[in-house]
């Protein structure tokens, strides 16, 4: 007998996916992107990056580790919701404090299973990332015509700003290390930390604790600070941390406080949205990509020297190099496509990088661009 589809995902071209519902009911219109990384859903799903998107995941062994508070990337989930090709598994870990399908029902996420993963991406890359209507129903009761008629409707990513949905209101400070093995999560450790303000566009946790692990001390603000109250924390290092939506519209109050910044001479270091915001502030320009990069497995070139590097990466803009001013230089490049994914300033220590290297989830390959920036502020303190 066959099995009552409780969920249904719609996409603005008319195509529909039945499947099996699981976590909280209800619908959620949104991008549907892809990602396939192995490791690491509930970081993906924590990611503020992911802001007003659902996530296919490629790999089909989705809830097979549970879930734990200590792997959050941020207080609650901020993916809409999540596609996957089999029903979350029962996990079997010792870390884990919870269910997948739990979690995401208390936290009031959609996920639908039982779905052809395989042809749902394929979809993506040709077509590029759809607006999608994602519902959950147990009775089984979906009105087609009104969810592809409301993912046609949606605006989509393009001139939204997410970043001020994402930040934090005020302004706090953050002590914790990265997590080791046997000892739990660490301190900065160094005697005399690095002043560092880091301007949230929706910062991951990992990569706060990756500047503490390295030796900052580290002071969050909002999005929307202006220059005057960041200089009022004596900074000897601004980060410009990643985040969602399209980054000119974030570059709207975020470019003018950037190019005040700059002015100063601080040494500044930027991910993800933050390296599109520190790009637009320099004078280039951002572009929509087809289908963006979500994954784990990346391949970026160092083209200063030549070294290859597997990394995170989640973004779905991007950099134009054509446009990157005099004195700005290429650093990285996707050797999937050719895109841009870092820069620096060939008269003073500001860089940043698209991929993630606080390897939360992924590989550490791009570690040493932390300390690339606490050497800079140990430089300009000599």
């Amino acid at each position: 007998m066959a099995v009552k589809p409780t969920a249904c995902l719609a996409l603005a071209d008319g195509s529909v996916f039945y499947g099996q519902g699981f976590g909280a009911t209800g619908e959620v219109v949104a991008e549907l992107v892809f990602n396939t990384a192995m490791t690491g859903y509930q970081e993906i799903m924590t990611d503020p990056s992911y802001a007003s998107q659902i996530v296919t995941f490629t790999f089909p062994h989705i809830g097979n580790t549970g879930v734990t508070t200590e792997d959050d990337e941020a207080q609650d989930p901020v993916a809409s919701g999540i596609v996957v090709r089999w029903d979350p598994t029962q996990s079997s870990n010792w870390r884990t404090t919870a269910e997948l399908t739990e979690w995401m029902s208390r936290k009031g996420r959609i996920g639908i299973g039982a779905i052809d993963t395989r042809r749902l991406t394929r979809a993506i890359r040709q077509q590029g990332a759809p607006h999608v209507v994602l519902a959950h129903d147990p009775d089984g009761n979906f009105d087609i015509e009104a969810m592809v008629a409301r993912a046609r409707d949606w605006t989509g990513l393009v001139g939204l700003d997410l970043a001020k949905t994402v930040s934090c209101a005020q302004t706090y400070k953050w002590d914790q290390g990265t997590w080791a093995w046997g000892s739990g999560f660490g301190t900065s450790p160094e005697d005399k930390p690095f002043k560092v303000v880091a301007i949230d566009y929706g910062a991951k946790r990992n990569i706060l604790r990756s500047l503490v692990s390295h030796g900052a001390e580290v002071t969050v603000m909002p999005a929307t600070a202006t220059a005057e109250e960041i200089l009022a924390h004596e900074p000897e290092g601004i980060f410009l941390a990643n985040g969602p939506g399209d980054p000119a519209a974030t570059g709207v109050y975020a470019v003018p406080m950037i190019q005040s910044l700059l002015e100063k001479d601080l040494p500044m270091f930027g991910i993800c949205l933050g390296h599109q915001m520190l790009a637009l502030a320099l004078g280039a320009k951002t572009i929509k990509m087809s289908h963006g990069h979500h994954g784990a497995n990346h391949p970026v070139r160092d083209v200063e020297t030549g070294k290859v590097e597997i990394t995170s990466m989640n973004h779905g803009f991007a950099v134009d190099s054509q446009t990157l001013p005099q004195g700005v230089l290429e650093t990285h490049v996707s050797l999937f496509d050719g895109s841009n994914c870092g820069i620096r300033m060939t008269d003073r220590p500001v860089f940043s990088v698209q991929h993630h290297p606080e390897a939360s989830p992924g590989p550490q390959d791009s570690m040493y661009l932390f300390k690339r920036f606490t050497d800079s502020m140990r430089a300009r303190r000599a």
